[in-house]
């Protein structure tokens, strides 16, 4: 077995404020909160391919942390709609060497992600 990831979760002091940002942002359908406080965020995925990642060295002063990519159409737009969200930029669009197009923001809780547009 590949021990693939197959499950994501975001932490927040502020639960209803990122679901709710997550859940306008990407179109995703948001359960309401169980006993538990825990609210499901359905991507409707229907494929199962790797979930690829990597280390990277965090910025001076920056502690570690880990950060989920999601795959967008067009990352000026999902940008545009984040910042509308109360998003903002921490990495502006660029395009890496492999051709991908990537930004990282930071959302309204405080949490960075990043949204990606894979080349091809």
């Amino acid at each position: 077995m590949p021990n693939p990831i197959i499950r994501w979760q975001i932490v927040s002091p502020e639960p209803d404020k990122a679901a709710n940002f997550y859940r306008k942002l990407f179109q995703w359908k948001l359960s309401k909160a169980n006993a538990m406080g825990y609210r499901e965020l359905k991507t409707e995925t229907k494929s199962v391919s790797p979930v690829d990642g990597g280390v990277w060295p965090s910025p001076p002063g920056q502690g570690s942390m880990a950060q989920l990519f999601i795959e967008v159409a067009d990352v000026d737009a999902c940008v545009a709609r984040a910042t509308k969200l109360g998003a903002k930029v921490i990495v502006p669009k660029s395009v890496l060497p492999d051709g991908d197009t990537m930004a990282v923001l930071l959302d309204p809780v405080g949490l960075s992600f990043g949204v990606c547009r894979l080349k091809g």
